[in-house]
């Protein structure tokens, strides 16, 4: 099938009768960082994928959508992933794969759960990046795999979710999650968290949520209408069902997102470049009602309007510069027995008008001192809630989480506040042991110059000896050499004697021995006549060299 009939076919595919004319992306085509083009657009350029900046000179594979001068980023591949830098390569191989070549050439699938080889891809005007084979099929499309957002025309399935970015700029997976359950619901939770109604903070409450079942899917459609479908019956409920924004003629294009502070907002997008929220959830001014907003060990309060995460007594924040995530204690904790008592280490310390929505490991009726003293003298306890409406004493251990504080210029959805104490170091601490008096600066100059002095004889000590056992090692040798002692290696070696050797050794041949077929045998002495030796003479052979020796 040619590329013609293919583009034909895939303008009656399209879903919302979105008419595509561009060229479909063909395999071999790709694209680079810096390069011309550095992204596929849509038809209309509302919708790009390619590559995104993402701080200096990096940059993630993303699909953003363009009104005006403004530019949001709707989806992103491999989002947990490290960025990329220009020398990066996206391309749709000859083969049909859609991969990504990082800056060492390593190849990274980005539709790598595709059913078929691609024979081409499209940007389509609705958000949706798509690849087809021959027949036209789609066998892969980037609306399956949402990431934190939903586009017009797109579902959330039973079973999935969506995942906020971890900050503003960060496209990375972050801390909350809304999830479209199998029994129904609809709901937001901190990543990691048990799916109970703990653990969540807003919940889409539907008139028979368990009879919808596993087909059912949260919908967003092209003119904003956000909807649960049971997918059965054609059962609806609607969380956003009538919409009456204010309109110069401009194209509307509606986005919802799970930003990276948990609240889940619906957007409207006008082509000449303004944005306005159209609804949130759990609200937009419900900063604080979002678990873990703010991070372990810390309680979230409003200053005017806007939520503001604070550490607890004693412990400070993890990373400064990021207050949501959490903080850390600034004291040692100490061991105890359950025994005794810990009030000569510890100290509770108060913070009241409190709410606190966690599981404790110790719950009973008692008194507000009780309470108190109960968690100093425990171990295990690290804080104690007491709600004085219930006279109830809920111990906790760390790390303390889904902490509030209600101030007098805010309000919150519940008024379940309480007194939240909190075992810290004790103000006055353990008596310590005298500090070590330090050495004046004339005492520490003194003490450099002597060692400095002691190193410098040590060195030249052991150069003057290195040389003088040199010079004594050369001696010997030359002494070994000229009285031809040897020692064991004589033995068990042979040597090899000049003839003036061995002429002074027999004192010129002086006392013959005896006299053989060759030649005569002399007397000889070695090592001063410590040793005798007897040296045999050649005649002929000596008679010879003394008369070649006496010609020349």
């Amino acid at each position: 099938m040619d590329v013609l009939s293919v583009t034909i076919t895939l303008l009656l595919l399209i879903p919302g009768g979105t008419r595509v004319e561009t060229l479909p992306i063909q395999p071999g085509a790709s694209i680079l960082p810096n390069g011309s083009p550095s992204c596929w657009p849509s038809r209309s350029g509302h919708f790009a994928f390619g590559f995104y900046p993402h701080g200096a000179n990096t940059f993630v594979v993303a699909i953003w959508l363009s009104c005006g001068n403004n530019k949001t980023v709707v989806w992103t591949a491999r989002r947990d992933d490290p960025p990329v830098t220009s020398d990066a390569k996206l391309q749709l191989t000859m083969d049909g794969k859609l991969v990504l070549f990082d800056e060492q050439g390593t190849e990274k699938a980005i539709a790598e759960k595709a059913s078929a080889k691609a024979s081409c891809a499209f940007m389509l005007d609705n958000g949706n990046f798509v690849l087809y084979n021959n027949n036209s099929d789609i066998i892969w499309q980037s609306f399956d795999y949402p990431t934190d957002t939903l586009l017009g025309n797109q579902s959330l399935f039973n079973g999935h979710q969506l995942v906020s970015n971890s900050l503003q700029n960060n496209h990375s997976s972050g801390r909350f999650c809304l999830k479209m359950q199998h029994d129904g619901y609809l709901r937001l939770y901190p990543v990691d968290t048990t799916d109970s109604t703990l653990d969540a903070y807003w919940t889409a409450y539907t008139s028979k949520p368990p009879s919808f079942g596993f087909r059912t899917r949260l919908d967003l459609n092209e003119t904003g209408l956000l909807q649960i479908n049971n997918g059965s019956d054609g059962y609806f409920w609607y969380l956003v069902d009538d919409l009456s924004l204010p309109n110069d003629g401009s194209t509307i294009i509606y986005r919802a997102t799970l930003n990276y502070d948990g609240i889940f907002r619906l957007y409207a997008h006008f082509t000449n470049g303004s944005i306005q929220t159209v609804k949130s959830w759990p609200g937009e001014e419900s900063g604080c009602l979002v678990n873990s907003f703010c991070g372990f060990n810390s309680y979230c309060t409003f200053i005017d309007t806007q939520p503001v995460c604070t550490c607890l007594p004693g412990y400070d924040f993890i990373y400064p510069n990021e207050p949501t995530l959490g903080c850390k204690r600034t004291f040692q904790k100490e061991g105890c027995s359950r025994e005794k008592a810990s009030a000569a280490v510890y100290e509770m310390k108060l913070l009241s008008n409190i709410v606190w929505e966690d599981t404790p490991y110790f719950r009973d009726t008692m008194s507000r001192d009780a309470c108190s003293s109960t968690c100093l003298a425990d171990c295990r306890c690290e804080a104690a809630f007491y709600d004085g409406e219930t006279e109830s004493c809920k111990k906790a251990r760390l790390p303390l989480r889904y902490l509030r504080r209600k101030m007098e210029n805010n309000r919150f959805d519940d008024d379940k506040t309480g007194s939240l104490f909190l075992k810290v170091a004790n103000r006055t601490p353990p008596e310590q042991p005298p500090p070590i008096k330090t050495t004046s600066n004339r005492a520490t100059m003194q003490i450099i110059v002597l060692t400095s002095v002691f190193s410098l004889l040590l060195c030249s000590t052991l150069v003057i000896s290195s040389h003088y056992m040199y010079k004594i090692r050369v001696l010997k040798y030359k002494r070994l050499m000229e009285t031809g002692n040897f020692g064991l290696n004589e033995e068990v070696t042979l040597r090899r004697f000049s003839y003036s050797e061995l002429k002074r050794a027999t004192n010129n041949f002086k006392q013959e021995l005896g006299k053989g077929s060759f030649g005569a045998v002399y007397k000889g002495e070695l090592h001063k006549g410590r040793r005798l030796i007897a040296v045999k003479r050649l005649e002929k052979l000596v008679e010879d060299g003394e008369r070649s020796s006496k010609q020349k």
